[in-house]
């Protein structure tokens, strides 16, 4: 099976703002998470979004 990215624009925005979200959330100079629970929730959405976008393609 042929894995396909299909980037449809409501995956594109969500993962936009949630990967934005989750890098004001990162400090840099720590390198940790201001606040890890908030970070783990970004992380699943994040994850979910760019998941969207990969679909297996379907032989017919």
């Amino acid at each position: 099976m042929k894995i396909k990215i299909v980037p449809n624009f409501f995956s594109i925005v969500i993962a936009l703002i949630v990967g934005g979200a989750l890098l004001r959330e990162f400090d840099f100079q720590d390198m940790t998470f201001e606040n890890p629970a908030l970070a783990v929730v970004y992380s699943i959405a994040f994850i979910l979004s760019v998941g969207f976008m990969i679909k297996r393609s379907k032989n017919k």
